[in-house]
């Protein structure tokens, strides 16, 4: 059976009833549900942040120079204190649901829904993305992309193709996830570390090509490069799926965080210095065209495009899981449709469907209304919509360090205190950075939430009212 684990004695009271979510009594066990070890946990995280992103992001932040190399630093920075921050709250409370756990234990249920609700909308945004950018490596293979209709075609193909895999449950999902976060790092480690030797500093381009200042250009990149980092609260979202999740959902998370930056700071830095800023600007496959240049010929560029898909379709395979899992958590308290809570071999199923159909419905919106730059424009809006969920994970923490609830140890609270503080400004920072488009967009997506919210608070009221009345 997957324990949800319980509320620590120490947890904050609350005039609220707040129901801790029981087991699921149906389709949890059998051989086609299974736990996550700390590997398998790894590979969700660093497969989940390793995934679309970070073959194609080089071409996205190419037009603001090098500059978008220091934002990846201090992206980096941001990261790892989130990582820190997501270990810390797994070990307090290591039921699935991450954020949306996190919050509603500190604030109430409606902080929690705007955490559910927003990370919610993060993952199906987020697989629309990672769907776009993978055709653009599809189109190294097989010529897709020279039409709206086939590249909207091929772009839903690798989005329900992970979805099938989990509905065949679990144990498929973490197969599938370690096999995909191994092989995706031959391409990664060819480009980050064979590339140093062919580095020409000629191939940089300017600093600051975006024609505004240092700090600007910082943020606006920085807001493209929150996309590659999403997926660092994989383990914690899913840490109703780890074993001894107290533990292993902090250590995990860090080793995938850290992993992933390594590769993506060594992966970026080598595409610039291989492929000329000129044509790494209007590039749909920037990794191929870095082996391409290293190696000559094709042959080079076709295997990573090939190694690339391999990685996203993992990756999608992965946010799949986890875009199930925040709803499925909400919705076992009562603050997502029931629907929600129906979970068979260990996947719940119908947050699986929903999420697929919206992702999908949005990236045929986006290629066939002839919107260019698809993949700019979600990742954009997704970097909002994560930023709240991580934004009040991070309060969460912030209110049990001030709150000084059981012992304290002074050097640890000090430590603590430093990283949330850091996660909280990288967090506030980031949503400034996303822009007033994406800001505007994310912001309609929340009210449309605080409606569904208002509508599933008076039916539960409703049914609390019914109850009180039989007593």
């Amino acid at each position: 059976m997957h324990s949800t684990g319980t509320v620590p004695q120490s947890a904050p009271a609350s005039s609220e009833t707040r129901a801790v979510p029981v087991e699921d009594p149906h389709g949890d066990t059998g051989r086609h549900a299974r736990r996550f070890g700390l590997p398998v946990a790894t590979a969700l995280v660093m497969g989940n942040i390793i995934g679309g992103g970070i073959f194609l992001l080089p071409a996205s932040i190419a037009p603001y120079g090098t500059v978008s190399l220091v934002a990846f630093g201090v992206l980096t920075v941001g990261a790892i204190a989130l990582a820190l921050v997501f270990g810390r709250l797994a070990a307090r409370d290591p039921r699935t649901g991450g954020p949306y756990v996190y919050a509603r234990e500190a604030f109430g249920d409606f902080a929690g829904f705007l955490a559910a609700w927003a990370y919610w909308i993060t993952t199906w945004v987020s697989n629309a993305a990672l769907a776009v950018a993978a055709v653009g490596y599809l189109d190294v293979l097989i010529p897709v992309g020279g039409h709206a209709w086939t590249a909207c075609l091929a772009a839903l193909a690798l989005q329900w193709l992970p979805a099938l895999a989990n509905f065949a449950g679990t144990r498929y999902v973490g197969a599938v996830q370690l096999v995909s976060t191994v092989l995706k790092f031959v391409p990664l480690l060819l480009v980050a570390v064979g590339g140093l030797f062919f580095f020409d500093p000629s191939r940089l381009g300017p600093f600051n090509a975006s024609g505004h200042g240092a700090v600007g250009a910082v943020s606006a990149s920085a807001a493209l490069l929150l996309f590659s980092y999403l997926g660092v609260e994989s383990a914690a979202v899913s840490a109703g799926e780890v074993r001894d999740a107290r533990r292993n959902v902090g250590r995990a998370t860090v080793i995938g965080t850290a992993g992933a930056a390594l590769v993506y700071l060594l992966g970026t830095l080598s595409v610039f210095g291989t492929v000329a800023h000129d044509r790494l600007v209007t590039s749909t496959a920037p990794f191929s065209d870095a082996v391409n240049t290293m190696f000559g010929g094709s042959w080079g560029g076709t295997a990573v495009a090939l190694a690339a898909l391999v990685s996203m379709t993992g990756c999608l395979n992965g946010w799949t899981l986890l875009s199930a899992q925040t709803p499925y958590a909400a919705a076992k308290d009562g603050l997502f449709p029931a629907a929600f809570a129906r979970r068979r071999r260990g996947v719940p199923t119908v947050g699986v469907g929903v999420t697929v159909a919206l992702s999908s419905l949005l990236t045929a919106y986006n290629y066939l209304s002839g919107s260019g730059k698809v993949f700019e424009v979600l990742v954009l809006v997704t970097t909002f919509t994560a930023t709240v969920p991580y934004l009040l994970a991070t309060t969460a923490q912030i209110f049990h360090l001030v709150s000084g609830r059981g012992p304290v140890d002074r050097a640890r609270l000090v430590r603590d205190s430093v990283i949330t503080s850091v996660a909280a400004a990288f967090s506030i920072w980031l949503m400034a950075g996303a822009g007033y488009a994406a800001v505007y967009q994310g912001v309609l997506f929340l009210f449309v939430g605080i409606i569904v919210y208002a509508v599933l608070a008076a039916r539960r009221h409703r049914r609390e009212a019914a109850t009180d009345g039989r007593v």
